[in-house]
């Protein structure tokens, strides 16, 4: 991995282990390897990787950096961090693994059958930034190695026909207890979130102020404000305030709307076009999904 600027997109967990100098797995669909037993890893620029597999990383004893978009972070004791296929990361010059983990690799076609692939798209933490891995007590974290040791020894064990739904089993509850975890720690983070709630409200209300031909704000354009991935901030607001980023979006839009029908002699289709609505027709439909009125019949109900 030390050629200067390039991608390295691994279609096969085989092509992985290869570029990582270690053994070939066990399962051409599936391996479960530990970090202690990586050969040191030289990179001197910075590499941007795509892996068409799941992959889920356990990291203790890690001093190494990565980028996810334009954020540099540090990576801890005690981690976990999930990738889609197809997800891209990029680690920078001088890059070094952790020295102690487990690393698993699981491609689609390995889940084909079992409920669990569609239960895996339906996991919002494949979806989030590397930024936002997920932080374990002691006791998550041996919660978590207890089933990542039952996977190596199934894993390691001859195959035979239920060798792989022994294994699949496991990873339910991996992801299932990633999932706990992640529930916990936007609660315990609420002083945090709190502050990211407030910092919510400052976006929207600067992004009315010029809105008109800029169209309505998205949960995209919130993520991105704040540094976020767009399923991270609807997750964790939806764990503050009962709604996700849209669900917000929309009841703010609500608050304005209402505020220019009754302070204001503008006609519907300029409220609208002001909100950043292209049709009025679109603010009508969602104004009277939300309130049971028309804009016309809020306005005429305060004259």
């Amino acid at each position: 991995m030390s050629n200067e600027n390039h991608t390295i997109h691994f279609e096969t967990i085989s092509q992985l282990h290869q570029a990582l100098g270690i053994a070939k797995p066990k399962h051409p669909l599936f391996s479960i390897t530990r970090f202690e037993d990586f050969p040191p890893l030289e990179n001197t620029q910075r590499v941007k990787l795509i892996a068409d597999f799941y992959q889920i990383t356990l990291k203790k004893e890690c001093p190494c950096k990565m980028q996810y978009g334009q954020t540099m972070f540090d990576f801890d004791e005690g981690i976990i961090s999930c990738f889609a296929p197809k997800q891209i990361y990029i680690i920078d010059k001088e890059f070094t693994l952790a020295k102690s983990g487990w690393q698993l690799s699981i491609h689609p076609d390995f889940l084909r059958t079992y409920g669990l692939s569609l239960k895996m798209k339906d996991f919002g933490f494949f979806d989030y930034e590397i930024s936002e891995a997920l932080i374990l007590s002691d006791d998550e974290q041996r919660s978590i190695e207890s089933i990542l040791g039952q996977i190596e020894k199934e894993y390691l064990s001859p195959i035979d026909n239920f060798s792989q739904d022994v294994i699949i089993a496991h990873l339910d509850v991996v992801l299932s207890y990633c999932n706990r975890f992640y529930n916990r720690q936007f609660v315990t983070r609420k002083t945090n979130n709190s502050e990211m709630l407030s910092k919510v409200e400052k976006i929207l209300n600067v992004y009315a102020e010029h809105k008109g031909s800029k169209g309505l704000p998205t949960a995209s354009y919130l993520a991105a404000e704040l540094n976020l991935s767009p399923k991270y901030l609807s997750d964790c607001l939806k764990q503050l305030t009962g709604n996700t980023t849209q669900q917000l979006i929309q009841e703010k839009l609500m608050e304005q709307a209402k505020e220019l029908l009754t302070s204001t002699e503008l006609s519907i289709s300029e409220i609208a076009y002001q909100l950043g609505f292209g049709y009025s027709q679109s603010f009508n439909k969602l104004f009277k999904n939300k309130t049971s009125q028309t804009p016309l019949e809020f306005r005429q109900s305060f004259n």
